[in-house]
């Protein structure tokens, strides 16, 4: 008669297979971080430097005078899209209409249907700017959305049809440039000479800069310039620049705009539904043959506080599954780059350090280890860029992990709204072009 197999025999067994287990997800984790080590330093050395924060204007504060100045100062018409701003104008529209800036230059306002008095506040600014000798402004009463406009575009749409009607005082003709603006943006007296003057010394259908955003608060100094960092990550700016390269984008808070480019490339109509205007804005000008430029800048500043962490989950949410094309497939690999690139290398070093202290250290141990030590080291390097730029202490730079991880909820979130129906797109408008 067969003897049963002995309890402790059984109890090995057990063992045996917990250490397999245990073995399959230690390597599993040393893969993940040798690939995110891999993928880091191809974003490092080959992403167009994505990291740094070097692509500024010729003439800014990086370098005055630097910029050859224009012969002849050409005529600029900025458009406002404004929609419930009463209490953002005062801080920023009087800056707008007090360019030092040497050619012609009037604003056009669209008060897009707000319900706090926005056009009023306009006006009165308009008339005290115009009383200490400010830009001319037009305050243009917006219209109903016609089906298949997204709201800002609409908006702007009028603001741009506004100004092709204002005819130049000295050459009867209009204006050769277009500035968008958002009604939150606040201007450095030269910043439009700067625009203008890179515009023409470079032939640049489009020259776009991304404002400063507003980081006074904890969950601002926290999320604001990883958003920069991120949106650089998927679209470098240098690459932006580089007509030979297709990836182009702009900054909706700043973009100076050559008139009859934009009419060349079908106008605004062409972009109509977009939800993320300045990336639609941008990929339209470069598609069809022109230069375009886009850099980050400390003279245009974003006025618009988000003190919360729900007002900073509100902002990226609204337009996270827009920008992945409501693609669950997207949406996916998304969320898992996000956890590969930024999660893995510290779960890496953590685990093998705790390993290590518990006298347990394999050979995948000690490669998810040092990949992970290497992925970490190369990612706080290159968020150090961008926290100097905010002025912000090189200690938050290891933190990125954490931030990556929210954001990779927030996207989530972004799907979730999309499929229940309570997506928002600009100022409160429901989401989606119609």
């Amino acid at each position: 008669m067969r003897s049963r197999v002995p309890w402790p025999r059984v109890l090995g067994w057990r063992q045996f297979a917990t250490a397999v287990c245990q073995a399959s997800e230690v390597l599993e984790l040393a893969i993940a971080c040798i690939v995110s080590a891999a993928a880091w330093v191809y974003l490092v050395s080959a992403r167009g430097g994505f990291w740094l924060t070097s692509q500024r204007l010729p003439g800014t504060a990086a370098g005055r005078n630097a910029g050859r100045e224009p012969g002849t100062w050409p005529a600029v018409a900025a458009v406002v899209p404004a929609r419930n701003e009463a209490q953002s104008l005062p801080q920023t529209l009087p800056a707008l209409l007090g360019q030092d800036y040497p050619g012609e230059f009037r604003v056009f306002l669209v008060d897009d249907n707000s319900e706090d008095g926005t056009g009023q506040v306009a006006a009165e600014l308009g008339e005290k700017s115009a009383r200490d000798g400010g830009a001319p402004l037009t305050v243009v009463s917006g219209q109903p959305r016609p089906d298949g406009w997204a709201g800002k575009v609409w908006a702007m749409a009028q603001g741009f049809a506004a100004s092709a009607t204002a005819k130049t005082a000295y050459e009867g003709t209009t204006a050769k440039y277009v500035l968008f603006t958002d009604a939150d943006i606040s201007w450095e007296r030269h910043a439009l000479r700067d625009l203008v003057r890179g515009a023409e010394a470079d032939d640049r259908a489009m020259v776009s800069q991304m404002a400063l955003l507003r980081a006074q608060s904890w969950w601002e100094r926290a999320i604001v310039p990883a958003f920069v960092y991120f949106f650089a990550q998927l679209y470098p700016f240098r690459t932006v620049n580089d007509p030979r390269r297709a990836t182009a984008a702009a900054a909706g808070g700043c973009m100076l705009i050559r008139r009859a480019a934009l009419a060349e490339a079908g106008g605004l109509e062409q972009i109509r539904g977009a939800l993320i205007d300045d990336v639609a804005l941008g990929t339209l000008l470069k598609r069809t043959g022109h230069r375009i430029w886009l850099g980050l800048t400390t003279d245009i500043r974003s006025a618009r506080p988000y003190p919360t962490l729900a007002s900073l989950w509100q902002m990226i949410a609204r337009s996270a599954y827009v920008q992945l094309r409501y693609s669950p497939l997207i949406l996916a690999g998304t969320i898992l780059g996000l956890l590969l690139l930024y999660v893995a290398p510290p779960a890496g070093l953590i685990a093998a350090l705790i390993a290590a202290a518990a006298g347990d250290g394999g050979p995948a141990t000690v490669a998810a280890g040092l990949a992970g030590w290497a992925g970490w080291a190369l990612m706080t390097a290159s968020y150090l860029p961008m926290l100097r730029l905010y002025r912000l202490s090189a200690l938050r730079a290891p933190t990125l992990p954490l931030i990556a991880a929210l954001y990779a909820a927030m996207t989530a979130d972004s799907a979730r709204r999309h499929y229940s129906g309570s997506a928002v797109s600009w100022r409160g408008r429901a989401a989606g072009p119609t």
